[in-house]
């Protein structure tokens, strides 16, 4: 593997330094020399060298890459999938590249779910202001008047956002197993209204003024004896850390301060929200979730703050390796009898799919996913989830029929 010429030059210098013994002079005169060639060398010149500018395109095709027809994320010139490791020994840059291209997946995303799903997007909050900061949800037309049935999906934590899954498996395997878009698609065909979370886009990011990024030395909290000493380091110390720091972000990036959005600013918060804004009134007489990873933590706080309305309205839930906890959580009673009747948990497991997997804590049942990857457990258990679903439903229906105009007669006829 190839190396950068800064990082050649460092290991021989390591090398070196390590050979010498403290002690006599000609050791001295070594370390001496080494240290005057490591003065030399143009620090600024092979940092340039080391690590590219960190500006990437905007859009898939500056990347030249495109979704083929089976929704994999495809080069367009060598058809070949997406390559990680772009710049060899360039972690870092590569990294960067990475993220840079997981903004533009995210954008696509959205794109997919208002053209294709027919989704609308519906900002937050409700009252905002034009110049607050906004988040937003996507919901079918018929989410809020839907009488039967609605299916709320909410994501984990980390990148993803509204209509994702897992970002890693939309660049490096496919937009279903990745996406929300299968479980969309399919429930709109099977009836249901449609809302989807964004619970983790809680803040807008604002670059820093020059004042905001460099406070004055009167507003510190540091006592005027500290940052009087601060002031008398010498200058070859403070050269030094400055080429510390250099080398470890050679590229210093732009520092920004997080400006959180009202009643939005943590994805539980954001939960609770979209439940006292939108799925509590909507019209739907059967509601349900399917809560992916962090996500289920989210549900599972959701019911601690609204437990009478979500078991008034809620039928069942469809938990995807959550990572909830009743007991950090301190679910009461009720509510981890609710969820041990109400909610399956699909978890990561090498046994059969819907195979029941044994669990230390007393909430809800689980089953494997069919696979051990986490982030593929709601697309393994995609058909299980809507035969969940489904058969939920018929249940309850058998439970409370449904009166009919021969049923009325007869009653009538009765009395």
């Amino acid at each position: 593997m190839p190396i950068s010429s800064f990082t050649f030059i460092l290991l021989v210098l390591r090398l070196n330094m390590a050979q010498l013994q403290p002690g006599g002079p000609d050791e001295k005169e070594k370390t001496t020399a080494l240290k005057d060639l490591l003065s030399r060398i143009d620090l600024d010149e092979l940092m340039k060298k080391d690590e590219p500018p960190l500006e990437f395109p905007d859009t898939l095709e500056g990347f030249e890459y495109a979704f083929n027809e089976k929704g994999q994320l495809r080069h367009i010139k060598t058809g070949e999938p997406f390559v990680f490791n772009y710049r060899e020994d360039l972690h870092r840059w590569n990294q960067k590249r990475y993220e840079a291209l997981g903004e533009i997946i995210t954008k696509h995303v959205y794109d997919l779910l208002e053209k294709e799903c027919n989704l609308k997007k519906v900002h937050l909050p409700v009252d905002a202001t034009e110049d607050e900061p906004k988040s937003f949800i996507f919901m079918s037309e018929d989410a809020m008047t839907n009488t039967e049935k609605l299916m709320v999906l909410i994501h984990g934590s980390g990148v993803v956002r509204a209509g994702q899954w897992a970002r890693r498996l939309i660049i490096n395997e496919d937009l279903d197993s990745g996406t929300q878009i299968p479980y969309i698609k399919r429930a709109m065909e099977e009836g249901y209204g449609v809302i989807v979370l964004n619970s983790n886009e809680n803040y807008i990011e604002v670059e820093k003024t020059k004042t905001e990024a460099q406070p004055s030395p009167d507003s510190s909290d540091e006592p005027a004896e500290k940052r009087e000493r601060k002031e008398k380091i010498p200058k070859e110390t403070k050269k030094r850390r400055d080429f510390y720091e250099k080398y470890r972000n050679p590229q210093k990036e732009k520092e920004t301060v997080q400006v959180y959005i009202r009643d939005n600013g943590s994805p539980e918060e954001h939960a609770v929200y979209v439940w006292d804004n939108f799925i509590s009134k909507a019209a739907a007489e059967n509601v349900f979730f399917v809560a992916h990873s962090y996500g289920g933590l989210v549900f599972v706080e959701l019911m601690i703050q609204r437990e009478t309305d979500i078991k008034n309205k809620v039928t069942v839930v469809a938990l995807t390796d959550s990572v909830h906890n009743v007991w950090h959580q301190e679910a009461c009673k009720t509510i981890r009898e609710w969820m041990r009747e109400n909610c399956c948990n699909w978890v990561s497991s090498s046994e059969p799919l819907d195979t029941s997997v044994e669990s230390m804590l007393p909430d809800c049942p689980r089953v494997s996913a069919g696979t051990e990857r986490h982030e593929l457990t709601s697309w393994k258990s995609f058909h299980s989830i809507f035969k969940f679903f489904s058969e939920a439903l018929d249940a309850k229906n058998r439970v409370t029929p449904t009166p009919t105009r021969r049923s009325n007669r007869i009653k009538h006829e009765e009395l």
